[in-house]
């Protein structure tokens, strides 16, 4: 574009545009750089930018009759008029979507070659109003791709003054700029790409690190009786698929311990396991805590956050006391797990989800649908596969295993030196009907660590008297201050069973048998034994 002799170099602002590009990190101040820089440029009127995009528009778009491929085209991105140039009027057409290989802009789209000529009625097809065009004198429109590595991302329309000749300078200063824009639009999708990661992994982390002490709460599951080793059936089940499930008990069964074995053990197990406590949220703030909310969408909504649903996409979301949902958002939460979709707080856009659902609830739901008070097909919808955890009542012989896990834990936590308990204490515990199941039992543990004295536990429970140091020597009789290594509590008790199953001659049940030696229950023998593969050595030929 050869200016007159009389005024200054053109398009001395596209140098600095040159260098400004390549240090914008989004594609959004990318786009407003460029265009931003062309307005104050003194011999161009205005400056668009089409990107090509997924079709969102195709039903109410005017050109939709001209279009041959509906899943893609040019969307309006970017535009900036000079100063004086802007319409006073709605002059414009609508070019918010061009279709590929329509007009000048959607043709230069498909063949990836400039288009440029002096002719009022063919430059500015499908691209700007021609009552404004000759309002303005302006002389064409100069319509230029935007590629990278072969590729066309959009195009770059131009529309100089009658003052400048496109084919000369101008014409090289605006093929410049598309192919530093190309260029420049693939680093910044990469740089937000890597942004979104970062944010990603910066939340995952800032959630697992809150939700790690409540994931240490009950170690591992623990325990032989005959009722868990029925739920480490069922888990290991239904672990593998990506089915719902319903874990339901009384408080403190462990149903959250549960609801991390399942995930630890499915094809969700790289991403995290979101935990929503249903029963601590305010009533009004439920959407915003399943979907998130924009700023300003409520008073105190002071930044953009995102919902539980969001954090959990691609792993699971344990919903913890899902009985506690109000009726009217579980019809938005029956929305999200039917379609996958929802809306955050104060937002239009429409977002995806992919999650397993875990959910865990102390309340009989059945009940709580014929009341009215828990929909229907929410249930349904829950209970693709439900889990129900014993009571601590009804697996008394895991309680000295749990005790002793717990003894072992609190002793590390609180750096204290407590003797084992023996053998009569323990059986103490296991008469207790422990209506806060496993977490009072972990309390009552922790309480007493604290509380020994001289190392000696004392476990205060109403209704049941603790025995005498003298009733029973400790289990393994060990010295003052000897430990005792898991390692070897584990052969002891091998070997101890060993040797009840020898003397019975391999029978379990009966009065005669190994179980009744052992002083425990046939099934719980029977358990233990084929965990320890104990069956071929004991058996008689």
């Amino acid at each position: 574009m050869n200016a007159s002799p009389s005024q200054s170099q053109p398009f001395i602002n596209m140098r600095e545009l040159l260098l400004a590009m390549p240090q914008q990190r989004s594609v959004s101040s990318l786009l407003e750089t460029v265009v931003e820089k062309s307005a104050e440029d003194p011999f161009l009127a205005l400056t668009r930018i089409w990107l090509i995009r997924p079709g969102d528009h195709c039903a109410t778009c005017p050109l939709q009759a001209q279009c041959l491929d509906q899943t893609r085209c040019l969307h309006l991105v970017a535009e900036r008029y000079s100063p004086g140039y802007a319409p006073s009027e709605d002059l414009e057409d609508d070019y918010l979507r061009i279709p590929l290989g329509v007009g000048k802009v959607g043709r230069c789209a498909v063949t990836g070659e400039i288009a440029d000529t002096l002719s009022l009625a063919d430059d500015l097809d499908f691209a700007v109003s021609k009552r404004w065009g000759e309002a303005m004198q302006v002389i064409g429109l100069a319509v230029l791709p935007v590629v990278f590595q072969g590729k066309v991302l959009g195009v770059c329309g131009f529309v100089p003054l009658k003052e400048v000749d496109m084919e000369g300078e101008g014409l090289f200063w605006g093929r410049l700029v598309a192919d530093h824009l190309a260029v420049s639009i693939t680093n910044a999708e990469a740089f937000e790409q890597i942004e979104t990661l970062n944010k990603q992994l910066t939340d995952d982390y800032e959630y697992l690190s809150e939700e790690l002490v409540e994931s240490q709460a009950f170690g591992d599951i623990i325990g032989q009786s005959v009722s868990l080793n029925a739920v480490l059936r069922q888990i290991e089940m239904v672990a593998k698929t990506d089915a719902s499930i319903l874990i339901t008990g009384e408080s403190g069964t462990g149903k959250e311990l549960v609801a991390r074995e399942v995930h630890k053990r499915g094809p969700r197990w790289k991403r995290p396991m979101i935990k929503v406590n249903c029963a601590s949220i305010p009533r009004d703030l439920y959407e915003s805590e399943f979907f998130g909310h924009l700023k300003g969408a409520f008073t105190g909504a002071v930044q953009d956050r995102k919902g539980r649903f969001e954090l959990a996409n691609g792993g699971t979301l344990f919903l913890d006391e899902v009985g506690e949902i109000p009726l009217e958002v579980q019809s938005k939460l029956l929305r999200v797990l039917q379609e996958g979709e929802y809306e955050r707080v104060g937002d239009e856009r429409t977002r995806t989800t992919d999650v397993r659902i875990l959910a865990a609830t102390n309340r009989d739901l059945k009940r709580e649908v014929k009341e009215g008070r828990f929909r229907e097909d929410l249930y349904y919808r829950l209970n693709v596969f439900p889990i129900e955890l014993p009571p601590l009542r009804e697996r008394t012989e895991d309680i000295p295993l749990l005790a002793l896990h717990f003894i072992e834990a609190a002793r590390r936590k609180f750096n204290q030196t407590v003797k084992p308990p023996s053998r009569a204490v323990l059986s103490t515990l296991q008469k207790y009907s422990w209506p806060g199941n496993i977490r009072e039992l972990q309390n009552l543990v922790e309480r007493a660590v604290i509380t020994s004295a001289a190392g000696r536990l004392k476990f205060d429970l109403p209704g049941v008297s603790e025995p005498r140091e003298s009733a029973a020597q400790p289990v393994s009789q060990p010295a003052e201050e000897e430990v005792i290594p898991e390692a070897e509590m584990r052969k002891r008790e091998k070997e101890n069973i060993l040797r009840a199953l020898q003397q019975a001659g391999g029978k379990i049940y009966g009065d005669d048998g190994a179980a009744k030696r052992l002083d425990i229950k046939p099934t719980t023998l029977a358990t233990r034994i084929k965990a320890m593969g104990l069956k071929k050595q004991f058996l008689p030929e």
